[in-house]
């Protein structure tokens, strides 16, 4: 997504529609950073009253959604693994071996 600041009307624009963003100071941005991160707003980030820069999420978040693609992606990745007739400890395993035997064909190339 496109964004740019527009001076003159003191907001965000973003493929030609205005974005309203919230002045926040540097200091209280760093403090509540991850709730900042979670939340989606648009923010202009101030340093004595003048903005230094903008955060701008790439998209918004919905908790729920995202713990729900989730469940149902392990659900089919057990799903995956039952109809293979392997357990999960076989493939970490397996995963294991052939990492170091990777790692050990790099240094040797080197």
């Amino acid at each position: 997504m496109a964004a740019f600041f527009v001076p003159r009307f003191g907001r965000m624009c973003t493929q030609g529609t205005q974005m309203k963003t919230t002045k926040v100071a540097i200091r209280e941005f760093r403090e509540k950073l991850a709730d900042y991160l979670e939340s989606g707003t648009p923010l202009a980030i101030t340093r004595h009253g003048e903005t230094v820069g903008f955060y701008i999420p790439a998209q918004l978040h919905d908790r729920a959604a995202r713990i729900r693609a989730l469940r149902a992606a392990a659900k089919q990745l057990d799903d995956l693994i039952l109809s293979w007739n392997t357990s999960e400890e076989e493939l970490m395993s397996d995963y294991k071996r052939l990492r170091k035997q990777s790692r050990q064909q790099k240094r040797h190339a080197e």
